[in-house]
């Protein structure tokens, strides 16, 4: 198993800024945030994704996004390994709902695998925390003055 260390800093004033926002508007700052993030990887799995010219549409590499949806079985399995973790907020980089796009990366008896999902991430993960850092802090700044613009507008009505 390969193991991956990273360091983030700066994580306590970040949770500070969010804690001075909204419950639901930090969570859906974090939402944008982590969509943002996502999308290189998700460019580059696609980029190394192989082709299938006889679909339309509905194949392995148009079927990879980046979202907060997982097909039935996996919100099966991930309610099992998270139960108790209703305050997170999290994103999912993936093929779906293709029936077996797990095949297409790990292989299975008929073909051998072809990898892109983990190589766009060991490729784009840099990329993606420092989208995290720089945009999460431009996320809340710009919660902070929407929410100061209602108050002003309420306080003016009232």
């Amino acid at each position: 198993m390969m193991k991956t260390t990273v360091k983030i800093e700066g994580l306590r004033d970040l949770e500070v800024a969010l804690s001075e926002l909204p419950k639901s508007t930090g969570k859906a700052v974090i939402r944008r945030t982590l969509k943002k993030a996502g999308e290189p990887i998700a460019d580059r799995w696609r980029s190394l994704a192989p082709d299938d010219p006889n679909t339309s549409g509905d194949d392995y590499r148009s079927s990879i996004t980046v979202s907060t949806k997982l097909s039935k079985r996996q919100r099966a399995a991930h309610r099992k390994m998270f139960r108790d973790d209703k305050a997170s907020v999290e994103m999912f980089v993936g093929a779906g709902p293709l029936p077996h796009p797990h095949q297409q990366e790990f292989g299975n008896v008929n073909h051998g695998p072809q990898p892109a999902g983990r190589p766009a991430w060991d490729e784009k993960q840099g990329q993606a925390l420092g989208i995290i850092r720089t945009e999460m802090w431009s996320e809340i700044e710009k919660a902070a003055k929407r929410l100061a613009r209602k108050a002003a507008r309420l306080a003016a009505k009232g």
